[in-house]
């Protein structure tokens, strides 16, 4: 896996934030190849707790503070409550953080 321990930090701090401290949490993507560099980091959410106002804004606050905190780019798939095929695949290839 291609994170730092305090990038974890940074993403654990505010997705639990906007989502729950029971979030979880998955990378998946590219970031899971230690030979490959480069490329965006991809992330799994299965919030504890919907935001009562809009999902879609909620999503693109959490990942304009994400790129900001980490200097990346950052992609985010939030599972709003019913799960997809590529929700879940990106849970089981994915590594929990």
């Amino acid at each position: 896996m291609r994170l730092s321990p305090e990038d974890i930090v940074v993403i654990r701090t505010l997705v639990q934030a906007r989502f729950g401290p029971s979030a979880g949490i998955w990378l998946f993507g590219s970031r899971l190849d230690e030979s490959a560099r480069g490329g965006d980091i991809d992330l799994y959410v299965e919030p504890d707790r919907l935001p009562d106002d809009n999902l879609f804004l909620a999503r693109q606050a959490l990942q304009r503070a994400l790129e900001r905190g980490l200097r990346q780019p950052v992609d985010l798939v939030i599972n709003p409550g019913h799960t997809t095929a590529f929700m879940r695949q990106a849970r089981e290839e994915g590594c929990p953080l």
